[in-house]
């Protein structure tokens, strides 16, 4: 899953001091293999499926052991990661979105992993995706390595709209995908029964329509915040007036974990909506014997521009000497191009090494399961992801702002404007 309401980061990062020396929670086996953790906050067949690589990881040499440790999503990974930062007891490395890697990295608990990389001769960086293995580069050091490149497209029922005669290009643009939304719907008196589409809870799907439309985060010279020009009104609006409007849409929000996601997911399935804007790892839980995948649209006469990045794995400097050579050791076998592959296979991320695309069990799948490939087409015309000055807080107002419109109902202008003069606060006071 590409993405969530995102725990305010830029808070717990206070106390990330005085991280040269401290201990870990990994330790070694009675069997001598120098044991780590992991934590990653995946569940489902997703989280079953990193455990089937640790398992396979564990089986293919004896000097490592990895122990997965499943958090109950990306938020809870932070706030857990923070309180272990804190009590000097970390994981050896942890999967981690980019924004909060680059706060981590810039704050010392991240360590370096350039001195890894050039020692392996095995290891092959340009064999990345360029625009992946970057977001774990900072001032020249590598901190991080992409596990898995994601990006969010739209699915949608085959049979909805084969039935009411729609052909998958009206969603080549938002205002036609409004206007499929509308014939898809079905009504009872003032109740919905049938959505048109479901937008996934939280700003980033309004994000990225706002990225389609011409919206830019910050201004040229980088001091003031833009999240409240006509670019960002326009877009969120649009979903504003689907949900709480027209009701063409709907979203689920709260609950524990991805549970709102599922929903999202579970309400398509059942025909309970024509269809909806999700991760390109969604693929993996998805029967596309009913359903077809489609990239997000633009606007008329733009150029769509969603974003795409991808999740990282970290080691955290706190580990021993031992420990961050072995989890560099499982970083490095996790993102080997036949082992990116299978993860894209069974998931529907995006494979991060570019060989991965020549291993022959991806280019058989590739030709039966055409889907797999939207993601990759989306991926070379999307938004890198935003690099946020403050350490979160520009994002942390537009997670408060996408609330305030898709469950409150509050117009987008007034929205964004108070996001816009809470933002513009924190990036002055990062800039005196």
């Amino acid at each position: 899953m590409f993405t969530k309401k995102i725990f305010s980061f830029s808070a717990i990062l206070i106390l990330l001091v005085s991280l040269i020396s401290g201990c870990s929670s990994s330790k070694s086996s009675s069997d001598g293999k120098v044991e780590i953790e992991f934590w990653y906050g995946l569940g489902g067949k997703l989280g079953k499926g990193v455990e089937k690589k640790i398992k396979e990881f564990n089986n293919s040499q004896n000097e490592v052991k990895v122990i997965g440790v499943a958090q109950g999503d990306y938020d809870e990974t932070l706030q857990k990661l923070q309180a272990a930062i804190a009590a000097k007891k970390v994981p050896a490395a942890v999967l981690l979105k980019n924004d909060p890697m680059n706060a981590f990295a810039k704050k010392g608990a991240l360590a370096p992993l350039t001195t890894y990389i050039k020692e392996d001769a095995d290891f092959k960086p340009e064999d990345f995706i360029e625009a992946f293995y970057q977001q774990g580069t900072i001032n020249g050091e590598q901190y991080a390595l992409p596990l898995y490149g994601t990006t969010q497209v739209l699915y949608y029922r085959k049979d909805m709209f084969e039935k009411a005669g729609i052909a998958p290009d009206q969603l080549k643009t938002w205002e036609s995908l409004s206007a499929a939304a509308k014939q898809l719907t079905k009504k009872n008196g003032s109740s919905t029964e049938v959505y048109g589409w479901e937008p996934m809870w939280g700003p980033d799907n309004m994000i990225d329509a706002a990225l389609s439309n011409g919206a830019k985060y910050l201004s040229e010279d980088g001091k003031k915040v833009l999240i409240d020009s006509p670019e960002w009104t326009q877009a969120w609006e649009f979903f504003k007036k689907g949900i709480h409007e027209d009701q063409t849409m709907a979203i689920h929000h709260d609950g524990q974990g991805w549970e709102y996601w599922y929903k999202t997911i579970d309400d398509v399935m059942q025909g309970r909506a024509a269809g909806y804007t999700g991760s390109s790892g969604d693929q993996g839980d998805l029967d596309f014997s009913i359903l077809a995948a489609y990239p997000q649209p633009g606007w008329e006469g733009k150029q769509a521009a969603p974003h795409a990045g991808a999740q990282m794995g970290a080691i955290l400097t706190l580990a021993t000497k031992e420990q961050k050579e072995a989890a560099f050791k499982w970083l490095k076998f996790f993102t080997n191009a036949e082992n990116t592959a299978d993860w894209s296979i069974n998931s529907g991320y995006i494979p991060v090494r570019k060989s991965a695309q020549d291993v022959p069990s991806y280019k058989e799948f590739a030709a039966k399961n055409p889907q797999i490939n939207i993601p990759l087409q989306q991926a070379q015309i999307a938004t890198p992801p935003f690099v946020d000055p403050t350490g979160g807080k520009i994002y942390d107002a537009l997670v408060k702002a996408a609330d305030k419109v898709e469950i409150e109902g509050i117009s987008a202008e007034k929205a964004l404007k108070e996001a816009q003069k809470e933002a513009q606060r924190a990036l002055e006071k990062v800039q005196k």
